[in-house]
Parts: structure tokens; sequence; C-alpha cells
């Protein structure tokens, strides 16, 4: 009786004990289940919306420093084509940009086109600095976050199975507790019925033992369970999720960090550009400034001033005094002394050449004489192009005939026959412009004597008709070396070997006047004849 006293008291005791150790643990895992839940659900959803907000704000602005680089990317297309239709093109434009105000306007146009390039710059810089680098690096934020929350995830899967396993033991320990407690209580009665015989008394206090065993065990695999659920807690809560929160907390900084120098990128990139668009704005100012209206009018005179003098006053004719006889008809006309002293003129003009614009004979004298000297420069540089390629030619020509290795000298014949005639060409084309600037030169010397003789008293005419009417005497003869085809006015035709008589020597211009045989007067290279005795 008193061993079954034991039993019943030492069942009695730990079940008393198991149904203490079971209310604490009960409290305990509801506890720690709330506060997973604060933690892994809260917490992480704030988290993971802000790290995703951030992000977002991130790809937002990768967006608009696109759409800011399509707006300066336009805006330039339109500066150029601006600049483009109201930049002047042909001959006429070109002409006037001779002047101070259009060439300013010109440069203006320049530098406009010059700041339409840095605004290509900055959208440039802006795509390559701003939207190429951080679209890289949100991709490289989005994989990071993403390994950062699945690890996140991953332990707190591990702690909810661990606290499932947790549940699962505590309910079994329940179970195995609830079932030893009915066994003791089941013992105890059949302890205390008169009718049971000790077999059953044994039976039920060994059926009680055996459930208060497996109760024991169930307990201390509870009790383990808990251990191991507290520890993996507390890893989890103190270090795991500290730890992986740190590094999105680390990586959100570096992403705000990373945002930051964007932001500052925007405003350096186009700071890099504005010296240089402060220079062409400097530029359009300084194109404004360099204008010269009196030079521009001092210009225009310049490139239109005919030549021409101003014609003398109308006399007045008093038809009171009557008609007066014609007595004399050699001098008291100016135009008849003109049509002497002025042997080109325009009555007496004869044009030989094939075209009005060749000559430029379309032109007032002053412009006649610029054109042509800009064709005789033109003839010169061709003419010497020419002459040293004949030059190179006929060196290249000596190095294949003492080097036959190199090259045959024969082929090199057709080029250096080409070079010749094309010299020829030039040396007549320069010797017929040269003869027609110098008969228009002559004409422009001799314009201003016209007029003033027209302004004297007749005896002045007549002394003038006395001295053009004498003979000259030739002051010495010549040899025509070559052929010369007199086309100009002023010029005359020799043929070769024609014996000449010089009527004025060459005054350092390149011509001298000649009187042939049938006595046709002219002006002829010097070069193309020689002084014989």
């Amino acid at each position: 009786m008193s061993e079954c006293s034991t039993i019943s008291s030492k069942v009695t005791v730990t079940h008393s004990s198991l149904r203490q150790t079971c209310t604490a643990a009960s409290f305990t895992s509801s506890f720690r289940g709330f506060f997973l839940s604060v933690w892994s659900s809260d917490q992480y959803d704030h988290i993971d919306k802000h790290t995703q907000s951030g992000l977002d704000l991130l790809e937002r602005y990768i967006k608009f420093v696109k759409e800011r680089t399509e707006v300066e990317q336009n805006y330039a297309k339109q500066l150029r084509s601006l600049t483009k239709k109201y930049a002047k093109r042909g001959s006429k434009e070109e002409q006037d940009c001779k002047f101070s105000n259009h060439a300013s306007f010109q440069e203006i146009l320049n530098e406009l086109n010059d700041y339409a390039g840095q605004r290509e710059l900055i959208a440039e810089n802006m795509i390559t600095g701003i939207c190429v680098e951080l679209t890289k690096y949100l991709q490289d934020l989005k994989q990071e976050r993403k390994t950062h929350l699945s690890d996140a995830k991953k332990a707190q899967q591990n702690l909810e199975s661990t606290f499932k396993h947790l549940e699962s033991t505590k309910k079994r320990f329940a179970k195995e507790w609830a079932e030893a407690d009915k066994a003791t209580q089941q013992a105890e009665k059949t302890e205390n019925d008169l009718n049971a015989t000790k077999l059953d008394v044994e039976k039920a206090k060994q059926h009680a033992h055996a459930r208060t065993h497996t109760a024991e065990e169930c307990r201390n695999d509870y009790a383990a369970q808990l251990q191991k659920y507290n520890k993996e807690q507390n890893f989890f809560y103190y270090t795991e999720i500290p730890q992986i929160f740190n590094k999105m907390q680390d990586m959100d900084e570096r992403r705000i960090r990373r945002l930051a120098e964007g932001y500052c990128q925007f405003s350096d990139i186009e700071k890099k550009v504005l010296p240089i668009i402060s220079k062409c704005l400097e530029g359009i100012t300084t194109a404004g400034k360099k204008i010269d209206e009196k030079q521009d009018s001092i210009l225009f005179i310049e490139q239109h001033k005919s030549g021409f003098e101003r014609p003398a006053d109308v006399e007045f004719e008093d038809y009171t005094q009557g008609i007066k006889p014609a007595t004399s008809d050699s001098s008291l006309h100016p135009p008849k002394v003109r049509a002497k002293l002025w042997p080109f003129s325009k009555k007496n003009k004869v044009n030989l050449l094939p075209a009005a614009a060749e000559d430029f004979s379309h032109l007032p004298p002053e412009q006649r004489k610029k054109k042509l000297q800009a064709k005789i420069d033109d003839i010169s540089k061709d003419l010497q192009k020419a002459q040293d390629q004949s030059e190179a030619l006929e060196k290249m020509k000596g190095v294949y005939e003492q080097n036959p290795q190199m090259g045959d000298p024969s082929s090199l014949e057709p080029q250096i026959t080409e070079t010749a005639q094309n010299i020829g060409r030039l040396r007549g084309e320069l010797a017929k412009y040269e003869v027609i600037s110098h008969t228009l030169h002559a004409r422009i010397q001799f314009m201003p004597i016209i007029v003033v003789a027209a302004e004297q008293p007749q005896h002045v005419y007549s002394e003038f008709d006395d001295e053009f009417d004498d003979v000259e005497s030739p002051i010495g003869q010549c040899m025509a070396l070559y052929t010369f085809e007199g086309t100009s006015e002023g010029t005359i035709s020799i043929t070769e070997g024609e014996l000449l008589s010089i009527m004025e020597e060459d005054k350092g211009d390149g011509w001298m006047r000649v009187l042939r045989a049938s006595g046709e007067e002219g002006y002829i290279p010097s070069a193309y004849v020689k002084h014989t005795p």
C-alpha cells in the first residue's frame, strides 16, 4: 500500500510539474509567435516597401534625365536648322558678307551653331554619365535587394518551420500528459476500490507509470525543441535579421548617395560646358560690336564705283543771238575732240571677244579693272602650278632615264605633252587679259584729261588737234618671234618673222606699241619680239 502511495504521489507530482511546464511553454511560445509576426510581417513589409520606393525613385530619375536629353537634342536640332535656314549661300551672299553687318550676322549664326553643339554635348554626357551608369547600378541594386529579401524570407521560413515543430511537440506532450493524468486518476480509483483485486491495482499502476514515462519523454522532447527554437529565434532576431536589415540599410543608403551624385551630375555636366557656351555668347556680342557702319558704306562705294567722271555743266544756249554759221568744224565741238583724243570710245570700239562676260566689258571701268586683275591672278596661279608640274615631270623623266628600273621615261611623254599644251593655253589667256587690262588702265588714266579738255576754251582743242595729228617717228625696229592674235581693243595681230617699227617701248607692264608695214598700229606683248639693228 505504501509503494502504491509513493508511485501515486510521484505520478501526481510529475503530473503537476508537467502541468506547470506546459502552461509556461504555451505562454512563451505564444509571445514569441506574436513578436515574430511584428518583426517578420510589419517591419519586413515596411522595409520591403521602403527599399522598393527608393528603387522606383531612382528609375524615375533615369527616365527624367532621358526626357531632358531628348529636350536638349531637339533644341540643338532646331537651332541647327535655324542657323542653316538663315545662313547665306551663293556668290551674291558671299559678296554681301564683305560688309561688317552681314559678316557679323554670319558669325552669330556660326556661334549659335557651336552653341547647339554644346547642347548636344550636354545630352550625350547625360546619357552616358547618368542614364547608362544609373541604369546599370539600378539593375545591380535590384539583384542585391532580391538576394537580401530572399535571405530574410528563407530565415523567416526556417524559424516558422522550427516553430511548427515546436507546436507539434507541445501538442504531443499535452496529449501524453492528459493520457498520463487520466491513467493516474484511474490507478488511484482502482486502488481505492475495495472490490478491485491486487492484480487490477498493479495493472492500473503499471499503465499509469507507462503513460507517465511517455509523458516525461514528450516533456523532454518538448523542452529540447523549445530550447532549440528559442536559440534559433534569438539568432533570427538578434543576429540574422539585423544583419540582413543592416545590409539592406547599407544598400539603400548607397542608393541614396548614388542618386545624390546623379543629382549633382545633372548640374555639373552643364557647368562643364558653360565656359564654352559663355564664349559662344561672347562671340555673338563681339560680332555685334565689331560692326562698322562707316566702313560698310566705304566698302559699298568701292565695290560699285564706276570710274566715270561727273558730267560737266550744261551750257546755256542763247537763241536771241541767232544761229551762228559753222565757219569751222575743226575744234568747236568737244565730241570731235574726244573722238580724236579717245580712240577707244564706244563708237569706235570693236569687241572681238566671243562673249561680253569674258572680258567683263559689261561692267564700269573700275569694276572691270578689278575683275580683270582677279582673272589675271587666277590664271597666273594656274600657270605657276602647270609650270611646277612640268618641272616635276621633267625631273622624273631624268630619273627614269638614269635609272630604267624605276620606270619607263616614255610613259611620261603624254603627261609632259599635255602639260606643255596647258602652259601654252594659259600663257595665251594671260597675255589676252593683260592686254585688256593694260588698255583699260590707259583709258581710265586718260579720262580725266578728256573732261578737263572739254572745259577749256576753243583754242585748247585746236592745240590738241594739232598735237594728235602729228605723225610719230619710230624709235626702233624689231622682229616677231611668235604669232600673236590681237583680239582685244588696242592690240594688233602679228605673224612670226614679221618686221615691225617700235613706236613706244615697254614701260615695265610687258607691252609695247608697234607699227606694221600696212600702217596698222597697236600693242603687242614685249616677249613676242626681239630688237633688230
